[in-house]
Parts: C-alpha cells; sequence; structure tokens
C-alpha cells in the first residue's frame, strides 16, 4: 500500500484540527496564537505544523511517534474545549458546547461536529494507524489539558481586549460579543 493512504485517519484528524482554527479565524474569533503573533504569523505557523504532520503521515513506520503524539496532541485539545468551556448534554450523554472562545450559540451546532471529528479521528488513528508508536506518547498529551485551557482563556483575554483596541477583521465577532460567558468565566476566575 501506498504510504500516503496508511494514515487516513491521521490526516483527517489533522486536516480537522486545521479546520477548526480556520473556522475560528472566518468566523472572527482569532485563532491560537493570533494574539502573541497576530493572525497572519499564527495562520502561517498552523499552516506549517499541518503541512509537517501530512508529510509525516505519508512516511513509513519511523513517523508512528511524531504522528501519535500528534494525535493524543488533537484530542487533548478537542478535550481542553469540552472541558474548558460551558457545555450541555446531548440525549446521548456527551458533553456539547454552548459557547466557545466568543463564537455564540448559533455557531456551536458547526464547531461541535468539526471538533468531535478530531477527536474521534485522533483516537482512532492511534489505535489502527500508530500502532508501533509507544502508547504513553499520546497519552502523555493529555496531561497539557489543564495547560491548554488555561492558554485558551489566556489568550482569549487578549483577543478581546485586541478586538476593542485594535479591531480587524479576523477579531470582528469579539467586539460584538459581551454576554454571559463573560460573567460566568470571571465570576470563576477563569478569564
Amino acid at each position: 500500500m501506498p504510504p500516503a493512504r496508511r494514515r487516513p485517519l491521521t490526516r483527517l484528524t489533522v486536516v480537522s484540527l486545521a479546520g477548526h482554527v480556520v473556522f475560528e479565524l472566518g468566523a472572527g474569533v482569532g485563532m491560537p496564537l493570533a494574539s502573541v503573533i497576530g493572525p497572519y504569523a499564527a495562520a502561517g505557523f498552523w499552516t506549517v505544523v499541518t503541512g509537517g504532520v501530512l508529510a509525516a503521515s505519508g512516511r513509513d513506520e519511523s513517523a508512528d511517534e511524531l504522528l501519535a503524539a500528534a494525535n493524543g496532541f488533537g484530542i487533548a485539545a478537542v478535550s481542553a474545549h469540552l472541558l474548558g468551556w460551558p457545555t450541555r448534554r446531548t440525549r446521548t450523554g456527551l458533553p456539547w458546547l454552548a459557547d466557545c472562545e466568543g463564537l455564540g450559540p448559533e455557531l456551536m451546532r458547526f464547531y461541535n461536529p468539526i471538533l468531535y471529528l478530531s477527536g474521534v479521528t485522533g483516537l482512532l488513528a492511534i489505535a489502527r494507524e500508530n500502532r508501533s508508536a509507544r502508547l504513553y506518547l499520546p497519552i502523555a498529551m493529555l496531561g497539557l489539558v489543564p495547560g491548554l485551557i488555561a492558554y485558551q482563556h489566556w489568550e482569549h483575554r487578549r483577543l478581546r481586549h485586541q478586538a476593542q483596541t485594535r479591531p480587524g477583521w479576523w477579531n470582528r465577532r469579539l467586539r460584538r460579543r459581551r454576554g454571559p460567558l463573560d460573567a460566568r468565566t470571571q465570576s470563576h476566575g477563569v478569564a
């Protein structure tokens, strides 16, 4: 089998994770690292990371450890969203984001499936495609969840501030939003 076809789940995981950050940028709430290095540099960074993981997914088994860590990081990022932002339960009992990073409840019907696609394909990729990698690698990535939650809220505060002081197309939604999520996160010491 050609290398490019060996890891379709890993490829889908990384593409859906990239889709998640592009969705945030396109919706006008920035993206990870945008508050620190700006939206264009952040988009460039995520493009390089995505391209690197996609390139590695076409290599032989020597890339399994890197790819297992990348899949584990994706699962940690999804977990941080679901644990760090307000959720409700679906009929099946799964957490469903009610709002996240200033996107607003109206975009959650699109955002949640992107996150779940990343998480589910990441889990499946670890189980089926990264078999020669040590299992501790993706499990260790779950240790990043508390830090990722803290980072998401820290950056969200910075992005909201920048939306007021340096408005741009990439933070337009954050200029308009001020609501229950802000009060909730401030009262819990998160924001």
